[in-house]
């Protein structure tokens, strides 16, 4: 997220992817098992269960992919309706959802009810920002140190091994169990985009790199996931450069978004980080046409391809200023989905933005729109995140 969306005072509504048949498998089955070639306790493909997904309705499928916000400290019903119905995939909280500590837990405990009697059983994913020092959803909890002050402490990869075990621990203290942190932008001037709200642990890109890995396995050693943000990063925007406010075209060389920004990344995927956000920036090196999260060549060529990520990948705020011209959130949704993007963040705190995103990917499944075979890949990615946490 954005500073406009992750400084302390949210404002609500403001912005922030050949079958045998049965008869021909079973006989194939057979004959390899009569032949000894399947293993013990091995089950012919014929016979194998089918993919989880394959019990759900087209919209139930899409609603997994979808996140969910909404205003104020009370959930609304619709949204329990649709939890319960099964098509969410999980929910992000800002401080405006945030009274107290047990309020949120209350309210947590209240969605995963809902859940009880959905049909996808795996848990739902409850998220925020809990990064540290000024961007803190669960206020007065760790991490208290921001990722500056981490990155300039006498020990700082023991500070960034707290930091994300102290995430965890908030975090799981009231029923969350992802946090949409760490921050791996590298910054280039005092004062930038990052830098002014202390989101970047170092212009160091080995460093920001190391502590970021850091944080994650501290965090997900606790049982809470972590996201690395914003790929393929944010480090070089200026102090005015918002992609929730507008576009934003960051220009450096290729070399430099590889040796730099995106350097950041390698040792936290290597560190097993189960996600990763990515901007809405313009990075004309790699794509002059599109954002970051709607560029299959910065998510299926820089992210998968290149660094070899093979977790789930969330964009940034649907709602962001940054994709005025990309249409309205349906065609977002779609574009970014088309791209790559696992999890879709209809984070306009308005039940109606998930919806709609809910409708286009239902729309997009119906139709084929969306490769079929790459969205299966999705949900199993997405299925794989949820199965893995609390």
């Amino acid at each position: 997220m954005n500073p406009e969306s992750s400084t302390s005072s949210d404002r609500s509504g403001l912005s922030r992817r050949t079958v045998l048949t049965a008869g021909v498998g079973a006989a194939a089955g057979i004959a390899l098992a009569g032949a000894g070639v399947l293993g013990a306790g091995m089950v012919p493909a014929a016979f194998a269960a089918p993919p989880w997904w394959a019990k759900l309705s087209s919209r139930q499928q899409a609603g997994q992919r979808i996140i969910f916000s909404y205003p104020g400290a009370t959930p609304p019903q619709t949204l329990l309706d649709a939890i319960a119905a099964g098509t969410v995939g999980g929910v992000i909280f800002f401080g405006e959802n945030i009274t107290s500590l047990d309020q949120i837990a209350s309210v947590v405990a209240q969605l995963r009810a809902a859940q009880a009697s959905s049909p996808v059983k795996e848990p739902l994913l409850f998220m925020t920002d809990q990064e540290g020092g000024l961007i803190r959803r669960l206020r007065g909890q760790e991490p208290v140190l921001s990722e500056k002050q981490i990155g300039l402490a006498a020990d700082p990869d023991a500070a960034a091994t707290a930091a994300g075990s102290g995430a965890a621990a908030a975090l799981r203290n009231v029923g969350m169990n992802l946090n949409l942190a760490p921050v791996l932008d590298v910054f280039r001037t005092p004062g930038n985009f990052d830098d002014q709200f202390q989101r970047s642990y170092s212009s160091d890109p080995a460093l920001a790199g190391r502590l970021g890995a850091d944080f994650v396995r501290a965090q997900q050693g606790a049982g809470v996931a972590a996201t690395s943000k914003h790929f393929p990063g944010l480090g070089a925007a200026t102090a005015d450069e918002n992609t929730d406010l507008g576009p934003v075209t960051l220009s450096q060389p290729l070399a430099e978004v590889r040796s730099v920004d995106e350097s950041a990344f390698v040792p936290a995927i290597a560190a097993g980080v189960q996600l990763v956000m990515t901007s809405w920036a313009i990075y004309p090196a790699v794509d002059a046409l599109y954002p970051a999260g709607i560029s299959s060549a910065i998510v299926q060529g820089e992210l998968r391809g290149r660094l070899g990520f093979n977790g789930v990948t969330i964009t940034d705020a649907l709602e962001a200023g940054a994709l005025d011209a990309f249409g309205d959130t349906g065609n977002r949704a779609l574009l970014s989905a088309q791209a790559g993007m696992d999890l879709l963040l209809c984070s306009a705190r308005d039940m109606t933005q998930g919806m709609d995103a809910l409708d286009a990917i239902t729309a997009a499944v119906d139709s084929k729109t969306l490769n079929p075979g790459h969205f299966k890949q999705s949900l199993s990615r997405v299925q794989s995140l949820r199965v893995s946490l609390f």
